[in-house]
């Protein structure tokens, strides 16, 4: 793990930039934020703009233009194929998931999509349920946008955060010493995401 970290912490500024908008857009535009780690790559955006090698307003700004597209993108999918999608033998493992997440949208209704952002298998599944239920798009777009907002600040500012934990042991016990606690700071993070997602 430490060794993945340090090659996307090495990587040129531009790329991380485009690598962390891909993933963010692609977790949320194509039902499969259960798969794509788009939260982890947005905190390591983080990072690496703490350690210097991008700046922190283009990875915030491209991680919350990235969320928002691609909700759109969601929306829009649930909106024309969203019956044949939701009936994919894919998401067939995670129908009574999938059926909750169906009863939240119908319940809250746009403050749904604000708080699926925060999930990782709503906020992959959230946009194109509220595009199948028709959902009237300015709405849909004021709470997706809302919700990319608050969420693509906070994980890009957790990321910088863990940055600035990394700086300090660097310059106290070395960069391997770094490496090996941030690697296992986000084996946490990783492990409470997928504890917090599936309870």
């Amino acid at each position: 793990m430490s060794g993945l970290v340090e090659r996307l912490l090495g990587i040129p500024g531009w790329a991380v930039l485009i690598a962390v908008g891909l993933v963010v857009l692609a977790e949320d535009a194509l039902f499969v934020g259960f798969v794509l780690p788009g939260e982890t790559v947005a905190i390591l955006g983080g990072v690496s703009a703490k350690l210097g090698h991008v700046s922190l307003w283009a990875v915030m700004a491209v991680v919350i233009a990235a969320a928002v597209v691609g909700d759109s993108i969601g929306y829009e999918i649930g909106r024309r194929f969203g019956s044949r999608v939701l009936q994919h033998p894919f998401l067939e493992k995670r129908r009574e998931r999938l059926d909750s997440a169906r009863d939240f949208l119908a319940r809250r209704g746009g403050s749904a999509v604000f708080l699926g952002r925060w999930v990782a298998f709503f906020r992959a599944v959230m946009p194109g349920l509220a595009g199948t239920a028709r959902m009237p798009y300015g709405k849909f777009l004021l709470f997706n946008a809302a919700g990319g907002i608050a969420w693509g600040a906070a994980v890009v500012l957790l990321g910088y955060a863990a940055g600035a934990s990394y700086k300090t042991i660097e310059s106290r016990f070395g960069a391997g010493s770094a490496l090996v606690v941030l690697a296992l700071a986000l084996v946490a993070l990783v492990v409470w995401r997928v504890r917090r997602d599936r309870g």
